[in-house]
């Protein structure tokens, strides 16, 4: 994956002023476009997009600092305005392209991305590879913003919001694996961008022959391969460490690639106060 990472680097250097097709980009390089966004975002800690955007704007300064017609610029680079243009490039630079011409800057520059692999061997991953049939997501969901590190209070508030009770019933419903009261988080954005919203489901998995319950969201999981880790520690951050080891590490070194589908978490153990936990982060994977 390092190296197919790399080589969107360098497409995106000789295409700077093209657009991009992402898509085809990952089956001409032998992966997919949700792997590729996922893995590109995770090692990078920004989109892809952003960091395509970024890059033109880096360029087009050297443009903006000569005496060309700035619409023209613009249409270079994809934009069909010099409002449009200049909206991006001030997101980047901090200032618009007229003041840059006038004042010779601010500017800040993207460098160009390089992605190299450290292997340490200093640690292991307790991981194991599940292949399951097709089955049921049951419980409470609602519509929450993606943080990184540290608690959601969003998420947090939405399971607070349930009463005790209620997280008994939801326990005794679930038939299959992952068992337990689980954590789905579903419909996220490709590019793991902080902020977007995604879908957070409190609940457990069923077999998909089992009833569900009127009151109940439901989110139906095609049967495939699970790549499950785990791991014991300060929660949450033992399990967000995890998360990005994954694709530091365990993905770039593994022929897997990640595939659409919700990834879960089971609360296997934990401390009364919730400081620590065991915890399962399950994730739909493919063959490379």
């Amino acid at each position: 994956m390092i190296a197919v990472l790399n080589r969107v680097i360098e497409h995106i250097e000789q295409h700077l002023d093209d657009e991009m097709d992402v898509a085809s980009l990952a089956t001409r390089l032998g992966t997919t476009e949700y792997h590729l966004r996922r893995m590109f975002s995770s090692l990078a800690g920004m989109p892809l997009s952003e960091y395509v955007r970024r890059r033109r704007m880096s360029v087009a300064a050297a443009d903006v600092l000569g005496d060309g017609d700035l619409l023209g610029i613009a249409v270079r680079y994809g934009y069909g305005s010099t409002e449009a243009f200049g909206r991006a490039f001030r997101a980047v630079h901090g200032v618009g392209p007229s003041d840059v011409r006038r004042d010779g800057g601010p500017l800040r520059s993207q460098p160009q991305l390089r992605f190299r692999l450290t292997v340490e061997g200093n640690s292991t991953m307790d991981t194991r590879i599940a292949d399951r049939p097709g089955f049921r997501l049951i419980g409470h969901s609602a519509r929450v913003p993606l943080i990184h590190e540290g608690i959601n209070p969003h998420i947090q508030a939405h399971v607070a919001s349930l009463p005790a009770e209620e997280h008994a019933r939801l326990k005794a419903l679930g038939d299959t694996d992952p068992a337990g009261l689980l954590q789905v988080s579903a419909d996220v954005d490709p590019d793991y961008t902080e902020g977007t919203d995604l879908t957070y489901l409190h609940g457990v998995a069923i077999a998909d022959t089992t009833a569900v319950p009127a009151d109940l969201d439901t989110i139906d999981v095609p049967a495939g391969s699970w790549a499950v880790f785990r791991t014991t520690g300060a929660y949450p951050e033992a399990l967000q460490e995890m998360w990005a080891a994954t694709a530091t590490g365990w993905f770039p070194s593994n022929p897997w690639r990640l595939r659409p589908g919700p990834s879960i978490v089971a609360v296997l153990d934990r401390a009364d106060d919730f400081s620590t936990a065991t915890c399962e982060l399950w994730l739909p994977v493919e063959r490379e």
